[in-house]
């Protein structure tokens, strides 16, 4: 659906993004992920057309952007972190009018009813959009950007200032789009990214440094996997007891529960399962383990360990 290739974008003697390059998949979710100033917005920027690169090429569903600017900016559909929103009009008059600014070509009534009750804004259609909640302002905004039915659709921090319900709200609706659309979504909240998207980008000093599932970036980032133990018995001795079990790199003492359990964390070497060694350890001392879970690198470990170890520009 989306190559960009070689991507270089500078302002004077600054350089904003070098030698970026990525696909996207036709009915993909993509996240796209970076500290403030990374890029992200100049990548964005330059594959909906806003702006120009100063090298390298963005093709969408077969067209170059720089090649056929016109027919690339019909299939996508953009919504900036601020909505593009005129609050004096009606949200009626607000459509009506980007439906024609779009050139757009479809049955213009029937057209529009379809896309507010897709995103739910039919019971507003009416009302004067600075009167709306941020919530509903965010829903007229992504409506905007369904004009035209455009393949791709680009969400710049869809949720930003909402509440936790609106955000809930905006994140299924997101996932709605997903099965008729190719989404590229930025986003700050990362437990939304984590849940919504099929891939992850992470660009940081305008470059990309990780492009893959967040399962395989915590897996490929971190060097040990850890087990987080709810284990009944002598604290001394339960610590004592899991350094001995092969393959165990470190045990923690996390806390102390108000029965007679406490938690512990174990890291081990990624190449051994401990497990079932760990499970006949705690049982030849009688000490019954209450639970056992793996504790996995978040989305927000992974972004933290990539763009934390250089200051962003």
């Amino acid at each position: 659906m989306i190559e960009v290739k070689g991507l270089c974008k500078n302002y004077g003697g600054k350089t904003a993004i070098s030698d970026v390059s990525f696909t996207v998949n036709d009915g993909e979710i993509l996240g796209f992920l970076g500290p403030n100033g990374a890029g992200k917005s100049t990548t964005m920027n330059i594959i909906t057309g806003y702006i120009s690169s100063t090298s390298g090429t963005v093709t969408v569903d077969g067209d170059e952007i720089m090649e056929n600017p016109i027919a690339v900016k019909k299939k996508i559909g953009y919504l900036p972190e601020q909505p593009p929103l005129y609050l004096d009009m009606t949200v009626k008059a607000y459509l009506s009018f980007m439906y024609d600014l779009k050139k757009v070509k479809l049955n213009k009534p029937q057209h529009i009813e379809q896309i507010c009750k897709l995103v739910k804004i039919d019971d507003v259609y009416d009302r004067v959009i600075k009167h709306l909640s941020k919530g509903y302002k965010q829903r007229v905004g992504i409506a905007q950007a369904l004009l035209g039915e455009p393949k791709l659709l680009i969400l710049d921090e869809p949720t930003v200032g909402l509440d936790p319900n609106q955000i809930i709200e905006i994140r299924d609706l997101v996932k709605s789009l997903g099965k008729s659309h190719t989404i590229i979504l930025s986003s700050h909240v990362l437990p939304e990214v984590q849940s919504v998207c099929d891939r992850v980008i992470v660009i940081n000093n305008g470059k990309v440094v990780a492009d893959d599932t967040t399962a395989n970036l915590s897996s490929g980032l971190s060097a040990e996997n850890r087990l987080v133990l709810t284990i009944e018995g002598e604290k001394n001795a339960v610590i004592a007891a899991l350094k001995t079990v092969p393959g165990v790199t470190e045990v923690a003492f996390s806390r102390q529960n108000a029965d007679s359990s406490a938690e512990y964390v174990v890291s081990y070497d990624k190449s051994q399962d401990v497990r079932k060694f760990v499970f006949s350890k705690m049982a030849g001392m009688n000490c019954p383990i209450i639970s056992m879970s793996n504790d996995s690198m978040t989305l927000e470990d992974v972004f933290r360990k990539l763009t934390q170890d250089e200051p962003s520009k």
